[in-house]
């Protein structure tokens, strides 16, 4: 009885610690995912769903830890006791491991920040949002590295928008002859961009947009908004503002700005996406607008591709999008796919993190959904009825009021496993045909599909 017990809780202990990993063991962000009256689901979920993390030092170290304890209370602890001993190790061994963890970040981050101001040249361009950063980023530095070298330009990589990872990037890649960093900055709660501004001294602020995203862990819309704005504040008096015009909150930004800052002649404020013809053009727009203030590009300079379409199996033409998700980001990636020829699959789970908005969030995806898209996958099924609603809601309408080219239907699947999902598509796919693969999508998938 006490091995299977045993077996029981690392079973249960591994899908604990890959949600930690997978929320960057941020307490907010993990209480989240028992949100919305699913906890007992969820809970129940853990004891089937086949999970792990990736074995990081600390994640070994947790393990390790989280396994003597079990075997000690196993040995040691009354029977009909053992179990509620072992569920409560599962919780609070990670959380004990919170404490040298947070005494290790500020040192990193302390070592990270004198590296920094070691360089007195360097100028750091900060790029926040609750969408756009990563397109804004790289569309940006595919432009300075072009004209400048990319010896000259460095950029945060993928997953290196946090504190640490930030820090990681100075630390380990920052060189002398850099001129320009770019940085992208994520947050989850009042302070987070100001933490981060404080590290890396950023003289132009971009604001990408602003949505409902990590409005649970926010707890309101004026939170993130201020959040956001942080990166604003923290500017220097001949610092460079860019907002996004076609986001009604950083138009509300940029008015301030012109408010606050009017005593200060050398500031430069900016607004730029006015000329954007869909979603998602104006991160290019942004992206070209501080080349162009930064002396770097003339005015008539081309853009960058939006998105990049690679060639799959069977002819397939496949857009990964897979970094990760928003509201505003999947409805601009649809819009995108709209104008695009063939049959249009997009495979994607549920968003995570939206709080009270999350419910309406994806009605309207699903209503989005039904306007561009032919076979919809979607691999986790939080939201999956709310995402039907929508199509369905759409497709109940009459044809004048949807405003469709044809009476064609959207047919929207749940399915978690890789491979059903790659033989759905096979099987219902010709060459020419688009997949959209949007946030945390199975690796295995793609793996699949790619040539």
């Amino acid at each position: 009885m006490e091995i299977i017990l045993f077996l029981i809780y690392i079973k249960l202990f591994l899908f604990w610690l890959w949600l930690w990993q997978l929320k960057e063991y941020h307490l907010g962000r993990f209480l989240t995912h028992f949100q919305e009256g699913q906890i007992v689901k969820k809970i129940i979920s853990s004891l089937w769903r086949l999970k792990y993390p990736k074995f990081t030092k600390k994640i070994t170290a947790i393990f390790a830890t989280g396994v003597i304890f079990a075997i000690l209370t196993l040995r040691f602890c009354p029977s009909k006791l053992a179990g509620l001993y072992i569920l409560t190790l599962i919780i609070f061994v990670p959380l004990i491991f919170q404490i040298p963890t947070v005494i290790w970040r500020k040192g990193f981050l302390k070592k990270a920040r004198i590296k920094r101001e070691s360089f007195k040249n360097l100028l750091v361009i900060g790029i926040t949002g609750s969408y756009g950063k990563t397109s804004t980023k790289e569309f940006l530095y595919e432009i300075l590295a072009e004209k400048l070298g990319k010896g000259k330009v460095l950029k945060t990589k993928e997953h290196q928008n946090s504190e640490v990872g930030i820090a990681r990037c100075i630390l380990r890649e920052l060189k002398p002859e850099h001129e320009i960093f770019i940085v992208e900055m994520g947050a989850y709660n009042k302070g987070g961009i100001k933490l981060l501004c404080d590290m890396v001294h950023p003289k132009i602020g971009v604001l990408t947009g602003i949505n409902e995203q990590h409005m649970a862990t926010f707890g309101s819309q004026e939170n993130i908004i201020r959040t956001k704005y942080e990166l604003i504040e923290s500017l220097p008096t001949d610092g460079m503002a860019f907002f996004n015009e076609k986001n009604k909150y950083c138009l509300e930004l940029y008015n301030e700005t012109l408010r606050l800052r009017s005593g200060q002649a050398k500031f430069k404020k900016f607004l730029y996406g006015q000329e954007a013809q869909f979603h998602g053009q104006e991160n290019i727009l942004g992206a070209r607008v501080v080349a162009r203030e930064l002396g770097i590009i003339g005015e008539d300079s081309p853009l960058p591709k939006l998105l990049s379409i690679k060639r799959g199996i069977n002819g397939l033409n496949i857009i990964d999008s897979t970094y990760s998700a928003n509201p505003t980001g999947v409805m601009a990636h649809l819009d995108y796919l709209k104008t695009l020829p063939g049959k249009k699959i997009l495979v994607m789970p549920c968003l995570i993190e939206l709080g009270q908005a999350s419910k309406e969030v994806h009605r309207r995806i699903g209503q989005k959904i039904a306007e561009v898209c032919d076979l919809v996958i979607i691999t986790t099924g939080d939201k999956f009825k709310e995402i039907k609603q929508g199509v369905v809601s759409i497709e109940a309408k009459p044809q004048q009021e949807r405003g469709l080219a044809s009476t064609k239907s959207t047919e929207i699947i749940f399915l978690e496993n890789p491979k059903k999902i790659f033989e759905k598509i096979k099987s219902t796919t010709h060459p020419g045909d688009v997949v959209l693969l949007e946030s945390r999508v199975p690796k295995e998938l793609i793996n699949l599909l790619n040539v």
